[in-house]
């Protein structure tokens, strides 16, 4: 009997062992099976994050290449500004250069007009001298007298009254208007200066008068002074 009983517990011993090596077994199966499962789930989640990570990283590459065109449209932009500005330039310089052309034409026409008998005046340096005028288109302003001239200065006589004729025709204000300060000699018998004013002074002028035979007398320039005090 107890011999029985002894081999039985041995076996039911036995029996318990080989169970729980089995059971050791599995659970190491399923531990394994654990550590895989989850091992693969981290690894996908890591290729995914990569995955994410990389298409994140695409977007500023699209970006930049947007930001390339705009920046190569800006830079287009600009060079088309800078093409009209050269453009404007350019017409500025063209007009420019008209505009000289036509001031160039003009100062041409101005000195044939001066030949065909215009006013030229010129400033003066001399202190009572505010400009001196040249008019070609003064003309002798004819005579009563005939045969040999001789210029007077008598106050009275016709050569004297024709001498102030010519002086308020080169002036071109009436000689009622004027004051005749004094008519002189010019440096020659032909020739005779005069100097006056309008009644209130404000006007002043020295003219030079040359006889022209059988024509009379005529203006051939005139100061217009800035005073009369000086010796005349």
């Amino acid at each position: 009997m107890n011999e029985h009983e002894d081999f039985s517990r041995i076996n039911r011993k036995k029996r318990h062992n080989k169970s729980n090596r089995f059971l050791n077994i599995m659970i190491g199966i399923v531990v394994v099976l654990i550590l895989i499962v989850g091992a693969t789930l981290i690894t996908g989640g890591k290729d995914k994050g990569k995955k994410d990570d990389q298409a994140s990283e695409e977007v500023p590459i699209d970006k930049q290449k947007n930001d390339s065109s705009t920046d190569e449209g800006a830079e287009a932009d600009d060079e088309t500004s800078r093409q009209d500005e050269d453009d404007e330039t350019d017409g500025t310089s063209e007009d420019s250069a008209l505009e000289d052309e036509e001031d160039a034409t003009g100062s041409k026409e101005e000195e044939q007009d001066t030949e065909a008998g215009s006013v030229t005046i010129v400033p003066n340096d001399d202190a009572i001298i505010e400009e001196t005028v040249v008019n070609t288109a003064w003309e002798p302003i004819g005579t009563e007298q005939s045969g040999a001239h001789t210029s007077k200065y008598d106050g009275n006589s016709v050569d004297w009254n024709e001498k102030k004729k010519a002086i308020a025709y080169a002036t071109g204000i009436p000689e009622n208007e004027l004051i005749y300060w004094k008519i002189k000699n010019g440096g020659s018998p032909q020739k005779s200066i005069g100097i006056v004013s309008t009644k209130d002074k404000q006007q002043k002028y020295r003219v030079y008068l040359e006889w022209i035979d059988g024509a009379g007398w005529k203006p051939v320039k005139m100061d217009k002074l800035t005073t009369l005090d000086f010796d005349y």
